[in-house]
């Protein structure tokens, strides 16, 4: 994708990532596709933990398919 949606991508991480920092979790943005798959990697608590798919697509993916027009999906990837 171009810098511009990558930018946007990593803006909007930028605003829910206190939240996941507040239960000790973070979340890397690894690439954004032509498709507009986000991909990234959650760190720190969010590894390992039973509600991280929820997390990823109640709160990750909707505010990014919400903020930045053609994502289509959030994969977390390891």
């Amino acid at each position: 994708m171009n810098d511009a949606m990558n930018e946007r991508v990593k803006k909007a991480l930028e605003s829910i990532r206190p939240y996941l920092q507040a239960d000790g979790g973070d979340v890397e943005l690894v690439k954004v596709t032509e498709q507009g798959i986000v991909e990234v990697k959650l760190t720190g608590a969010c590894v390992g933990c039973p509600m991280s798919q929820m997390t990823l697509r109640a709160g990750v993916e909707r505010a990014l398919i919400r903020e930045v027009p053609g994502i289509r999906r959030v994969e977390a990837v390891s």
